[in-house]
């Protein structure tokens, strides 16, 4: 399905993050599918003589049942004296993303999101938020990009997936009280978003109305693939909904970019940190590994 996985992969961590909006629940039973037990999920170091960056490919939602934190992820996050993640986490940053987010992703008075659609578009959207629950005014005061992640997240939730199962939120009840750090801003996430042109919000939309059915079973397929830490497959996954190089760019290769920037830089600093990112921007061509190879540095796989 045309920009699915991408789509996808965005909005789990805008589940993550700031929450899904409240939708009917249906009685959907969990991914009890998904495979059960730690293969290997992808880890990766980069170091120096002083200094050891970890780098853990997550996924932001998952079933409860789904395990995967084994010995070697344990390890590397208990050497660490820092944990950093895409955005800060604690329970504040959380709620004032929720604000932001509502804040950001609402339409002008006196614009509805159903009048920036044709004909066809409109039934194939209102058709869609029938299948999960939604009456069809419900999101007629959002903007385009916060319908399409909504419309994303809630079919997950309502079959099993949570941000309370995500890697995210394992990883920083594991870590204690270490040092946090982020590499990005809320403000900055929302605005990948928020600064899409009007018809690209609406192609974005209009991909997960039109997969709707689809997106449990995509994303079930990048788990399988992420929990047995095979990275090419997870990519080719990802590859397959990446058929809009404007948004590939702005959402995952100049992120990718940035990251490698700031891991060369954090070099410089001695100690041990633990990275935890999305899977998909550790996995692929434009990879942080492959921006970390373009500046002389290479990275191991340990698991």
């Amino acid at each position: 399905m045309k920009r699915i996985s991408l789509l996808t992969a965005c909005a789990t961590a805008f589940a993550l993050a700031a929450g899904a909006p409240a939708a009917a629940q249906d009685t959907a039973p969990p991914a009890a599918d998904l495979p059960a037990g730690p293969d290997g999920p992808a880890l990766w170091s980069v170091s120096d003589e002083d200094t050891t960056i970890y780098l853990f490919g997550t996924v932001h939602v998952l079933p409860e049942e789904v395990k995967w934190y084994d010995p070697e992820i344990a390890s590397a996050l208990a050497e660490a004296d820092t944990l950093v993640t895409e955005i800060r986490m604690d329970p504040d940053s959380e709620a004032a993303m929720q604000q932001l987010a509502m804040a950001k992703g609402m339409l002008p008075e006196g614009t509805t999101l159903r009048s920036l659609l044709d004909e066809e578009q409109t039934a194939t959207y209102e058709a869609a938020l029938g299948k999960i629950g939604v009456p069809a005014a419900a999101f007629d005061r959002f903007e385009p990009w916060m319908a399409g992640l909504t419309l994303t997240t809630v079919p997950l939730m309502q079959q099993g997936y949570s941000p309370d199962s995500g890697v995210e939120k394992i990883i920083l009840s594991k870590a204690g009280d270490k040092p946090r750090d982020a590499l990005e801003t809320a403000e900055f996430q929302l605005g990948l978003f928020d600064g899409l042109p009007t018809e690209q919000q609406v192609a974005f939309m209009m991909s997960a109305a039109e997969g709707v059915d689809e997106v449990k079973d995509m994303l079930d397929s990048m788990v399988a693939e992420w929990i047995e830490g095979d990275a090419d497959a997870l990519a080719e996954i990802m590859n397959d909904g990446m058929d809009d190089p404007a948004l590939a760019e702005a959402l995952l290769y100049r992120r990718n970019a940035t990251w490698a920037e700031w891991i060369e830089a954090r070099l410089a600093e001695p100690g041990t940190v633990f990275i935890a990112v999305g899977a998909g921007h550790l996995a692929g061509e434009k990879s942080v590994q492959d921006y970390l190879a373009e500046k002389g540095i290479a990275t191991a796989r340990i698991q």
